[in-house]
Formats: structure tokens, C-alpha cells, sequence
């Protein structure tokens, strides 16, 4: 496996995880910028991204948006931020988990660790009977192709193998990001709202995915008997 580290300015975080990656068993190639980030993913093509939110030139979610039209594999990033809304803003430029530094190397490799299993261990999407959401990685919507992220798509798979099942927050979470999470609403939140853009006519009153207040969402066939109340986002 291959984790790629776009590092920030600190030489001396870049030796220490540098030497822990490869202590670790991965191999490492580092970029010194987000434009050679981006030029180095599509060269040595990663199985992993560890993605440092401060950089030279891009900025972290900037550089992240531009590499998701070609890259589909896990994103790591390293922030200082730990604000809803600067989560919210990571995971809809595509990062799939964010470490908050300082944080323990430990930690770190398990988070990596994790990523780099669920991506190698994922079951194939169910059929689904309609003219309008087709199985894709690339969905069709309307005669539409539609491009998701990996996480907007995972999060989808999870909700269409339960199709017509209410799944929870917290299971969602962990069939998505992992067991070591449950309480991070608000990334469901920002990836649901992502989703609704992209494959709802009108993602205010979302035909397919559909909220159940205070407890999580589901996926349901349009023209199924469903409460008006479950259609709120």
C-alpha cells in the first residue's frame, strides 16, 4: 500500500511521519505543494492521501477538489480546525477523515489503517429497479451522469442495501468512516446534502433519500406511501 503525504511547511513533522509511515511497512512519496500533489497522484496513482490542511500554495481543500476528478481512494487531512463547519467544508471537498493535530502517530496509523481496509473490502452496489438511479459509480440520474465522491457513494450504498430501512446516524457512520466513530453527525449531514444535490430533482424535497428526524435517513423507491415529514432534509 501506498499512503501519499502532501506535507505542510514543518520539516520536522515531515521527518517524523515520514519516518513513521515507513517504520510502519508503507511507502511514502511526499509533494512539496498542492499543484505537485496533484501532478504526482495522477503519476504514481496512491492507494492513500494524507492530505496536510495548510500548505504553500493550495490550500488543502482546494487541492483536494481539483485531485477528486481522478483520484477515488481514501484522503486523510491534517488540520489544525476542529469547527463544525471547517469539517462540513473538508468532507464536501472530498476528504474522507480529518486528524486533528496535535494527535498520537498511533492514532494516526489506525485511522490510515482503516481507510486503506474499507477500501479494499467493498461489496458491490445492489441493483436498483428505476429508470433514474441506475448502479454506477458514476450514477445516471435523468439520463444524466452524475459523478460522485467515494465517500457520497459509500454513503449511498450503505443507504441502498437497507433500501426502504431507516439507518441510523451512528451506522452509517461506522459502515462508512469506521467503528471508531458514531457521534459526528454533521459528516453524515454534509455528505446527505451533497448527495440530494446531485441525484434529487429538488434536494429541498429529496424523493430518495429521506430524513427520519433524530434518528438517521433512508432510501426509498419513489412512489412508495412515505410521510411528508420524512421528506425534510
Amino acid at each position: 500500500m501506498r499512503p501519499f503525504w502532501w506535507p505542510n511547511d514543518d520539516a520536522q513533522i515531515r521527518r517524523v511521519l515520514r519516518a513513521t509511515l515507513l517504520n510502519a511497512g508503507f511507502d511514502v512519496v511526499e509533494a512539496k505543494g498542492g499543484q505537485e500533489a496533484i501532478e504526482t497522484t495522477i503519476r504514481e496513482r496512491p492507494d492513500l492521501i494524507l492530505l496536510d490542511a495548510n500548505m504553500p500554495d493550495l490550500s488543502g481543500l482546494e487541492t483536494c477538489s481539483k485531485v477528486r476528478t481522478s483520484f477515488e481512494g481514501p484522503v486523510i487531512m491534517l488540520t489544525i480546525r476542529n469547527s463544525e463547519q471547517d469539517k462540513i467544508a473538508a468532507f464536501n471537498s472530498g476528504v474522507d477523515d480529518c486528524v486533528v493535530k496535535p494527535f498520537v502517530m498511533g492514532e494516526l496509523l489506525a485511522r490510515i489503517r482503516t481507510a486503506l481496509r474499507r477500501a479494499s473490502s467493498k461489496p458491490p452496489l445492489p441493483k436498483i429497479q428505476t429508470q433514474e438511479l441506475l448502479e454506477t459509480r458514476l450514477v445516471d440520474v435523468r439520463g444524466n451522469r452524475v459523478h460522485l465522491t467515494p465517500k457520497e457513494f459509500e454513503v449511498l450504498r450503505a443507504l441502498v442495501i437497507q433500501q426502504g430501512k431507516a439507518v441510523a446516524y451512528q451506522k452509517l457512520l461506522q459502515a462508512v468512516w469506521g467503528p471508531d466513530y458514531g457521534e459526528e453527525i454533521e459528516k453524515v449531514r454534509a455528505v446527505i446534502g451533497q448527495i440530494r444535490k446531485k441525484i434529487e430533482k429538488d434536494p429541498a424535497r429529496p424523493r430518495y433519500i429521506l430524513t427520519e428526524p433524530w434518528f438517521g435517513y433512508r432510501f426509498q423507491i419513489p412512489g412508495e406511501d412515505i410521510d411528508n415529514r420524512r421528506r425534510k432534509s
